[in-house]
């Protein structure tokens, strides 16, 4: 085996190492996201709404639920843990000439998807007699006031739970495992680098960088002893 290919073998070697503490390096993405998910009761199980409240226009009869989790998507989101049985929610509310019924139920969620220091209220439902042109989001506030809206008019808080937050990122241990001390470094160490793309840091780029240039030098003069 000559100099030069003993070298090459170690440059690879250095560079596969580089390349693996590059992407070890790089935190676990995000579970999702923390917020109030709204849903359409189809008679038979939930469906995740196509409208926002502020747009949906129940009829008279229909369930709508909503739900606290942290979801990634749609396609993933908790439904609510209710049956949605609007003759059971609504039995004791008469209909009313000029009204509308509208069978409402709030699932606050798990302990392990409430924020720090908060606790879900127990899940619960409602029967909303509104004006007949009213929008999910009219009986939503006629049985769970108050309501917290942000900026984009992002549903945040409904029955006043959550107390804080709006729709935030939450990372894998927020889904219902608690971080251990390495990932707490990791991200304490993060942090303090300015990194918050998910990507590795400029300063292991930098190294991985230095080791192809030394790799590639070391070639370059185990070629020319040869």
């Amino acid at each position: 085996m000559t100099v030069a290919r003993s070298a090459a073998r170690a440059v690879g070697a250095l560079l596969v190492a580089g390349l693996l503490a590059v992407l070890g390096a790089v935190p676990a993405q995000a579970a999702g996201y923390r917020y109030w998910s709204f849903w359409e009761h189809t008679g038979s199980d939930w469906a995740y709404a196509t409208q926002g409240p502020s747009v949906l226009r129940p009829d008279d009869g229909d369930t709508i639920g909503f739900r606290f989790a942290v979801s990634e998507d749609s396609a993933r989101a908790a439904k609510p843990r209710d049956k949605g049985d609007f003759s059971a929610i609504c039995a004791n509310t008469p209909a009313k000439d000029g009204s509308k019924r509208v069978a409402v139920v709030l699932d606050f969620g798990i302990p392990e998807h409430a924020p720090g220091g908060e606790r879900p209220p127990r899940q619960r439902s409602a029967c909303a007699q509104v004006s007949e042109d009213a929008r999910a989001g009219d009986a939503l506030a006629a049985v769970a006031e108050p309501l917290r809206y942000n900026s984009a008019a992002l549903l945040c808080a409904i029955a006043g739970y959550p107390k804080s937050g709006c729709g935030e990122q939450v990372g894998a241990q927020e889904t219902g495992q608690r971080p251990s001390a390495s990932e707490k470094s990791a991200s304490a160490s993060e942090k303090s680098d300015g990194g918050d793309d998910g990507g590795p840091s400029a300063g292991l780029l930098v190294g991985v960088a230095a080791v192809v240039v030394l790799g590639a030098a070391a070639v370059w003069q185990a070629r020319r002893r040869a």
